[in-house]
């Protein structure tokens, strides 16, 4: 591939219909999970309620969950497992039934929406391939293409999860809502034309810096959404151990999510394992600054705010095997560590003049 290149209009347009037509379709998959959610049971506060006030033993014997079949038959799911809390505190309780509220209608809406999310995801994924094709290189060489390859690794990573045979589906609803928002972000005020990169950029570590680096963001920000549910979930439960009353939202809501302890886990779990990739993140960027401007590390506000990220990451994973720097506090400093990445990715490229200022 040459900076002369020619650049396929035709295919760069087939890319814009497509992320346009992946949009209208994460629309309807967000409609289905606002569904799953609205049409799923509502009664089901007595499980958390119960094993808080009786304990581990209530907690075990968890009812099981019952939902009303189209026919008036009763379908018999499967009883929400038990988990014990990792955060301070031997507070034992059992995970919600989801969004579907344990309904076979609630339910239905959710399998709607991940099947319309893996159509959306297909056809963004043509949108993006269609993007590389038009220029002949990898589909990140500014804001409005990284920001579109972001959004579909986003969902890829659930979707992931989801074959995997993980209950994630609670994430549904807030990434269909981050992933539109993204997407309108691009395609109204990042939108840029497709063309060939600038001379710093023609390289082979583009393929290899930006593509971790987005893989690594769309991980973090599983961990960072299942951190504020952690934080939602956890202030419910505190409050029922002290016998106070849920309110509507949190009955129609919080009960419904993982326990505490599950949210806290999976969000610990997701951010050590991408940990390691975001280091080797940083050491391919500095190799390729030493190759495209000649120093290994210049201060460039693109590079400091990627080491703050690092910091702020690194003082999460050690405050979670450090006494009494667990549970809420852990949490905090693991959506801190997100904004900085958040930061990172919008503020430094569009707001902060540097050598990144390009993209």
């Amino acid at each position: 591939m040459t900076l002369a290149a020619a650049t396929n209009e035709n295919l760069a347009e087939i890319s814009n219909y497509l992320i346009y037509s992946a949009m209208a379709i994460y629309i309807l998959a967000f409609l289905a999970h606002i569904a799953e959610w609205v049409f799923g049971s509502r009664s089901k506060v007595s499980r958390t309620s119960a094993a808080l006030a009786g304990g581990a033993g209530a907690g075990a014997a968890a009812p099981v969950v019952r939902a009303a079949g189209a026919e008036g038959s009763t379908a018999v799911l499967e009883k929400p497992k038990v988990v014990a809390r990792s955060a301070p505190g031997t507070r034992e309780v059992p995970d919600g039934p989801g969004a579907a509220g344990g309904t076979v209608k609630g339910d239905l809406y959710g399998r709607i929406a991940v099947s319309l999310s893996v159509l959306a995801w297909a056809i963004h994924l043509g949108g993006v391939i269609a993007r590389a094709a038009s220029v002949q290189r990898a589909p990140w060489g500014n804001m409005y293409e990284f920001s579109i390859t972001f959004s579909m690794v986003l969902v890829g990573a659930y979707l992931g999860f989801l074959l995997a045979g993980k209950n994630v589906r609670w994430l549904g609803l807030p990434l269909t809502g981050t992933v539109l928002l993204d997407l309108g972000i691009a395609t109204t005020w990042l939108y840029t034309s497709s063309d060939q990169l600038v001379p710093a950029l023609d390289s082979y570590w583009l393929w290899i810096h930006v593509s971790t680096a987005i893989f690594c963001g769309a991980v973090f920000y599983l961990g960072a959404v299942a951190t504020v549910l952690y934080l939602f979930r956890d202030s419910y439960e505190s409050k029922l151990a002290k016998g106070g009353k849920p309110g509507p939202f949190a009955t129609s809501v919080l009960e419904r999510l993982p326990a505490a302890a599950t949210l806290d886990k999976f969000a610990y779990r997701v951010n050590a394992a991408i940990f390691p990739l975001w280091t080797f993140t940083i050491i391919a960027g500095a190799i390729w600054a030493g190759d495209a401007w000649g120093r290994y590390w210049g201060w460039d506000p693109k590079e400091v705010w990627s080491f703050i990220t690092w910091v702020a990451y690194a003082c999460y994973l050690h405050a979670r095997v450090t006494a009494g720097w667990k549970g809420r506090k852990a949490a905090v400093l693991a959506l801190i560590a997100f904004a900085c990445w958040l930061f990172n990715y919008y503020g430094v490229n569009i707001f902060v003049d540097g050598l990144h200022s390009y993209a």
